[in-house]
């Protein structure tokens, strides 16, 4: 047999082999992968991410709402003592954005739903993505303290809060009027991570139609498979129609109280 196909063929089996290596180890780390969660924007920043690119894991249910994000052996995985939080084997990560950006190193070689590190639509999905995660977030999530949640009323804080947000909801029109996508021409961890917080819109009132470049983004993110199975990780106990009734009386509950604003 001629010398020269003996070597091509053992270097292309090589090749394979590694292939197949790389492939079978991958999938077995991905095997291993926990999902820590509960059903709020930043869990299903996590969740979402993990279904998009069609990752096998286990979710673990965390109820917040009887503190289980702070017994010890949850701190053990966050030491902040939040959801969400994964563990990859005994690799643990914590914080939604860092989840997010660690699954897509690891596990997204195809850039389904990133970009090559380093390239200029990389730095344009991390700028939007530090956008959520230190404006959008934070703002929406103080909004809808002081709007439903908090035990008196200020007036100062709802004002100062839902104006603030509304603004960033403005930043996100001024991109998203004249393109498909946060970042680059595709679907990323930007879009992702925005999307969750502006689905809490209608609970502190803000019609989405105000913005039709967010709302039409909105909508296209909306109807996709892997964003509709990760919004149900893990399953809701409340039907939307409870959820807006919930959010309802929470306003009003703020609402009726007397504003306890000093000036």
């Amino acid at each position: 047999m001629n010398s020269n196909f003996l070597f091509f063929a053992a270097s292309r089996f090589k090749t394979v082999a590694r292939h197949f290596s790389s492939t079978s180890l991958r999938n077995t780390m991905a095997n291993n992968l926990t999902l820590y969660t509960f059903g709020t924007p930043n869990g299903f920043k996590a969740s979402i991410t993990l279904e998009e690119l069609n990752l096998p894991y286990k979710a673990e249910k965390i109820d917040i709402t009887k503190n289980v994000q702070k017994e010890p052996w949850f701190l053990e995985i966050n030491p902040n003592g939040k959801i969400p939080a994964i563990k990859d084997g005994d690799f643990g990560v914590f914080e939604s954005g860092a989840i997010m950006l660690y699954l897509v190193d690891k596990y997204d070689k195809e850039h389904k739903i990133s970009y090559p590190h380093g390239s200029s639509e990389y730095y344009e999905m991390l700028s939007w993505l530090m956008f959520q995660i230190g404006g959008l977030g934070p703002m929406a999530g103080q909004a809808s303290h002081f709007l439903g949640m908090a035990k008196v009323r200020s007036d100062y804080a709802i004002e100062r809060y839902m104006t603030e947000l509304k603004r960033l909801y403005s930043v996100l029109e001024s991109r998203l009027a004249s393109h498909d996508w946060l970042a680059g021409d595709k679907f990323t961890l930007a879009d992702i991570a925005t999307f969750p917080w502006v689905r809490g819109a209608p609970n502190l009132l803000i019609d989405l139609n105000e913005w039709p470049g967010v709302k039409n983004w909105f909508d296209r993110i909306s109807a996709r498979e892997g964003v509709q199975r990760g919004l149900n990780v893990p399953p809701s106990t409340m039907t939307p129609e409870q959820i807006k009734t919930l959010w309802a009386n929470m306003r009003n509950k703020i609402a009726s109280m007397e504003n306890t604003d000093k000036h």
